[in-house]
């Protein structure tokens, strides 16, 4: 890792507004939808550890390629409620504790058909015993074993408890259906838009379009995505017309080149939560008074001046800002005294703590930066260092004490799921609460929804006041795309169906 300090860090950014402010050129008007042609997207990446196994996906680069070339029984809509995708439609019964998922006529990619036991195997697979797969903990609901196929169509799920959003488990990321018996993914196969042709892991990926994809073949013939993990480099070569669609650019970006003409500048609506996380089971956030500390000493305005330049809303520590079951809960501001007393309390004055962040994301680096500059008020020394952009989210997740933090979307339910109770294979604040866990399946097993919503609102009080995440801000999540290129939905958030979603695009 690499130790930063707060000038190198401003030289690094200069550099990177003086690179994508040098390119000219014009702007042209998408035309009607025609098929043909090889579209090209660049993505950051994760060098030789990149998979093309859907169950492992981690990165936004392996979530694309898993959308190119599997499915889910459903996913996430704009709006974060599911939406069939391989499920054609879904049945519980009166008592939660039973759900029939009725499939979809579809094809692998190799001719053989979906079939419920492709279903039943594909979750068994995630849940295995010992594995780490990031649906796991969403999926261990299930009770496998006395889950059967009653046609090849037609899964009826048994349930360990009630579970009121079982669709939203579905579209769990990395919840992906493959063929029965699959163990190797050098040829994978799935029922997705797209058709591997070659991966290079940490450089190229290529597929041809699926022309009896149930949703319709896809408008292009060929998909590429390529890791470019530096932005700046995006967006000149999508000015360069070297590719055609750049995920994951600065606000700096977006403001130089959306009114120019030179590209198209797509926002993806509030959907892109920025924080940081603390372990909570070690030393020295182990102590509820410096966790306490560190929700009051962040400056939230600052950081929404300084690192979304202005362009974003306040957090208020709790993710998920405006989706169904948000708590609404007083705003926090920075408190300094409170913060001091608290650091103090904590036998935390002085004290030098390792913060963690890469360049894995946009906007990491930066507001650790500035979270740092604001620590420092209260007594805290919190030592930034740059790690591997490769491996950046394996590593916090195992490693280290706090660490910066950045997520797309996904509906609140499917967040406490996957990162808050104590079997979440993706617990990177190492938040296991038996009592938190007994009100979230409480929660799930009501079908009334004021309950529920009160019962929501009781975990997240537990997590304003004592949690290990700290979230800040929420942005609009930016990608661009070259003049010619149609289709790319502006309304869809990281994470959910329409978002990079290659096969409703195409190049006029």
């Amino acid at each position: 890792m690499q130790n930063l300090n707060r000038r190198g860090f401003l030289g690094l950014t200069a550099g990177a507004v003086l690179l994508t402010g040098c390119a000219s050129g014009g702007g042209s008007t998408v035309g009607a939808p025609k098929p043909g042609g090889r579209l090209r997207a660049a993505f950051s990446g994760g060098g030789a550890a990149e998979v093309l196994d859907p169950h492992e996906t981690d990165l936004y680069i392996e979530i694309a390629r898993a959308k190119a070339l599997y499915d889910k029984l459903a996913d996430y809509g704009s709006e974060m409620s599911p939406q069939p995708r391989l499920a054609e439609r879904w049945e519980p019964s009166a008592d939660l504790l039973t759900w029939r998922i009725t499939l979809r006529r579809t094809n692998f990619h190799d001719g053989r058909p979906l079939r419920a036991a492709d279903v039943l195997a594909s979750y068994a697979r995630i849940t295995e015993p010992g594995g780490s797969r990031r649906a796991k903990s969403t999926l261990s609901v299930i009770d496998l074993a006395n889950s059967r196929a009653i046609d090849d169509r037609t899964v009826e799920f048994r349930l360990k408890r009630p579970y009121a959003e079982f669709p939203n488990a579905l579209a769990t990321l990395g919840a992906y259906i493959i063929p029965e018996g699959t163990t190797d993914f050098s040829k994978p196969i799935g029922t997705g838009p797209f058709e591997l042709v070659s991966f290079e892991p940490g450089r190229s990926f290529l597929a041809a379009r699926n022309p009896e994809y149930f949703d319709g073949a896809p408008l292009v013939d060929e998909l590429q995505i390529v890791v470019t993990n530096d932005e700046a480099a995006r967006v000149n070569a999508l000015l360069g017309k070297q590719i055609d669609y750049a995920h994951d650019l600065t606000l700096t970006s977006a403001r130089t080149y959306e009114s120019s003409g030179q590209l198209q500048v797509h926002r993806l609506p509030l959907g892109n939560f920025h924080g940081l996380a603390m372990k909570v089971d070690r030393p020295p956030f182990d102590r509820p008074e410096l966790r306490q500390a560190m929700f009051h000493l962040i400056d939230r305005e600052e950081l929404l001046r300084s690192v979304l330049q202005g362009s974003g809303q306040v957090g208020n520590d709790l993710y998920g800002k405006g989706y169904r079951y948000y708590a609404e809960l007083p705003q926090r501001r920075q408190d300094l005294e409170r913060a001091r007393a608290l650091v103090k309390q904590a036998g935390a004055e002085g004290m030098t703590i390792d913060f963690n962040t890469s360049d894995a994301s946009t906007g990491l680096k930066e507001a650790a930066m500035a979270i740092s500059d604001q620590a420092r008020k209260v007594g805290l020394n919190l030592n930034v260092r740059l790690g591997n952009k490769d491996t950046y989210w394996s590593d916090i997740n195992k490693s280290g004490v706090l660490a910066s933090y950045r997520s797309g979307g996904m509906p609140l339910d499917s967040h406490f799921s996957q990162r808050l109770l104590s079997g979440s294979t993706t617990n990177n604040t190492a938040w296991r609460r038996p009592e938190f866990d007994a009100l979230y399946n409480e929660a799930q097993s009501t079908l009334d929804e004021n309950r529920r919503a009160e019962l929501y609102r009781r975990m997240q009080e537990q997590l304003f006041n004592e949690g290990g995440f700290v979230w800040w801000g929420v942005s609009d999540w930016i990608v661009a795309s070259a003049a010619n290129v149609g289709g790319v939905d502006d309304r869809a958030p990281a994470n959910t169906l329409d978002w990079a979603r290659f096969d409703t695009v195409w190049l006029a």
